[in-house]
């Protein structure tokens, strides 16, 4: 298995930070959100945070698989719908959430179920920029995001390889 070679770990402190400002974004927007929507699994732990934020109580999921190996995108499979009360009206007042866009393939068939819906997430590469309405921090496409979810603790390499102590 090849990874990009641009490493971006994630602690959980730096997560928590980083859905708190994507909160502070939406809580800006002034619109009052009847539910949050979030994208399993990478949506689970923003939903959380941001459902606190902004005093949200009513939290969906919709369960998609995209990334079949950690490395390459494959097709999108819908493993379990949206409710159908928070698709009335397009999803009007919904907030959609997820961890991360990377191509837009996943935000792209969740907007295709719920086109008035604003989706956010935290962080965004460029092909999926256009696919979301509200995200934090942008990295190039070509890094690879570490999640703390996805990693347990173990040594760094340098980025410089090589370099003196």
């Amino acid at each position: 298995m090849s990874l990009p070679d641009k490493a971006f770990p994630v602690s959980w402190d730096q997560f928590h930070r980083d859905a708190r400002a994507l909160a502070w974004r939406l809580a800006g927007l002034g619109q009052d959100f009847r539910a949050i929507v979030c994208i399993t699994r990478g949506g689970l732990v923003p939903a959380a945070i941001i459902s606190r934020e902004l005093n949200i109580r009513l939290i969906e999921t919709v369960c998609v698989a995209s990334y079949h190996d950690y490395v390459n995108q494959g097709d999108f499979q819908l493993l379990k719908g949206i409710t159908p009360e928070l698709m009335v009206d397009g999803g009007q007042g919904v907030l959609v959430l997820d961890d991360l866009t990377d191509t837009g393939k996943t935000a792209l068939e969740v907007r295709s179920l719920m086109p008035k819906a604003h989706f956010a997430c935290v962080y965004a590469k460029p092909k999926g920029v256009p696919t979301v309405d509200t995200f934090v921090t942008e990295v190039s496409q070509d890094t690879w995001i570490y999640f703390p979810w996805d990693m347990g603790f173990t040594y760094q390499e340098p980025i410089a390889k090589g370099s003196k102590g």
